[in-house]
């Protein structure tokens, strides 16, 4: 089966992948265990942010890219706690400029959210900070930087978090499916020269021009025939959107987020920046070959399967079980629910009146109008509610218990994954029609010239960040915050 892992994106001499076996390597990323409640007393597990090497091109293609990692590693080490455990890491700073670590999806007690202004202060050059938080739910999450994220997590500052169920499912293995694309230049470094350009702020985002799998090159992965997998996919890329397709395997969805859904068959797996998707996957029943391609433009394959040996068992499974629901709030009272308007404005081509052509249905009266011209040559080319960056006053104030909808009106010419700090939201309408409550998420996507409108219990007290997971598009302005009382 050919590999290639080239993207679009700024030109990138041809590279070709070696296939090679994916057994040991998919599984190889280094772990810490999350502390137990127990242990409080106890040293805190060691997060260090500093340079490394990563092995993200093929060892025929030259040597290792440096690279900025925890541990100096990409991923960083995974984060393992099990539901209801109290997860301790203090963070090592060993970069030449600040930064913090935010737990990506966890509902977390506000003063670890790691949001640098809001909810700490941001951690020096040379200093440490203590995290410790319990985790209430079971599943896939992961953490990064929430300080000039935009450099930070391109250089390869992040890792997962995985928390697992009190009852593991019923599969054979467990695979980490880390998906990240890198803009490197011909000599395949890291293209600094371009951090900070106005045309990645103002268009998509950072798109890098080489895709890598739990931070190596795409390969291929031995499984025998009927053998069931847990496939746990994250897409930690600072901005491109990927689509997976699963050529020849049968596959279920059973979490987005890390919050559980009944099984359904799928495909196709779409992860905007920032989101997650747990597969339950069953590798087909005869020896051969099965892939998992991206398909945003010219299809290539991101992980290969190479269906070898003995079935490991005579016949292919059924439907897997659904995962154990998180505690989450039992239910949304919409009717009485606060309703606010996230007018999403500005961009490359969008600095005009869009608002208008969408025929919009605000809840409230319409912010006013960005002053582009002043704002632009600051850098803040994107808005929310007709405010560029994070304003003085929170989006809304709710009290504890209250539900929330969010109307995200993306009245710009380009995609937003809306990135919602310490709760998840379910979308309940589309373009102003009501739809069947859909999965909670932390991060939702908003295509161009439409309104998604997500709900949620504001029951986690404190200031929390809202924003705009393409990670320049948050820089250029795409970011608020809101307050829960009581």
């Amino acid at each position: 089966m050919g590999l290639t892992h080239r993207l679009g994106g700024p030109t990138l001499r041809r590279r070709t992948i070696l296939s090679a076996g994916l057994a040991a390597t998919v599984l190889a990323l280094p772990r810490l265990a999350g502390r137990p409640a127990a242990a409080a007393d106890g040293p805190a597990l060691r997060l260090h942010a500093k340079p490394g090497q990563a092995g993200l091109l093929p060892s025929a293609d030259g040597g290792p890219t440096r690279i900025w990692g925890y541990d100096g590693l990409v991923p960083g080490p995974i984060v393992r706690a099990r539901k209801g455990d109290i997860v301790d890491v203090e963070l090592e700073n060993g970069l030449d400029q600040p930064t913090t670590i935010h737990w990506h999806g966890v509902r977390i007690d506000n003063a670890m959210d790691g949001v640098p202004h809001l909810t700490q202060a941001p951690v020096a050059p040379g200093e440490r900070f203590r995290y410790r938080f319990a985790v209430p739910d079971a599943g896939t999450f992961w953490y990064h930087p929430h300080h000039a994220s935009w450099e930070q997590v391109a250089r390869g500052l992040y890792g997962l978090l995985i928390v697992d169920e009190d009852d593991a499912p019923d599969v054979d293995r467990e695979i980490l499916f880390v998906a990240d694309d890198w803009r490197l230049d011909a000599d395949g470094r890291i293209d600094e020269g371009s951090f900070g350009g106005m045309h990645d702020w103002a268009h998509a985002g950072r798109l890098g021009n080489v895709l890598t799998i739990n931070g190596q090159p795409p390969q291929q992965l031995s499984v025998r025939p009927n053998e069931r997998l847990r496939l746990r996919m994250a897409n930690t890329a600072n901005a491109r959107v990927f689509s997976f397709t699963l050529d020849g395997l049968a596959a279920w969805t059973v979490a987005v987020d890390g919050q559980p859904v009944p099984p359904a068959p799928t495909g196709r797996v779409v992860l905007a920046p920032g989101q997650r998707v747990d597969l339950v996957v069953d590798a087909p029943p005869a020896v051969g070959e099965a892939a998992i391609a991206e398909a945003t433009g010219t299809p290539f394959t991101a992980l290969g399967f190479r269906v070898e040996g003995e079935p490991i068992r005579p016949d292919p499974r059924s439907t897997p079980q659904a995962l154990a629901a998180n505690p989450l709030p039992a239910a949304l009272d919409l009717a009485q629910a606060v309703q606010v308007d996230v007018v999403m404005e500005g961009g490359a081509m969008g600095m005009g009146p869009l608002r208008g052509s969408m025929g919009m249905h605000p809840h409230g009266p319409m912010p006013p109008v960005p002053d582009w011209g002043a704002l632009a040559p600051r850098g803040l080319v994107w808005a929310l509610n007709g405010v560029a960056g994070h304003p003085d006053a929170p989006l809304v104030t709710a009290m504890r218990g209250q539900t929330v909808v969010l109307h995200f009106v993306n009245a710009t010419r380009w995609p937003h994954a809306m990135h919602l700090h310490g709760h998840h939201a379910r979308v309940v309408a589309r373009d102003g029609q009501e739809v069947a409550p859909e999965p909670w998420r932390d991060t939702h996507l908003v295509d161009p010239m439409q309104v998604a409108s997500a709900a949620f219990v504001a029951d986690n007290p404190g200031d929390w960040m809202l924003h705009c997971h393409m990670l320049e598009h948050q820089a250029g302005g795409m970011e608020t915050w809101f307050r829960v009382t009581g």
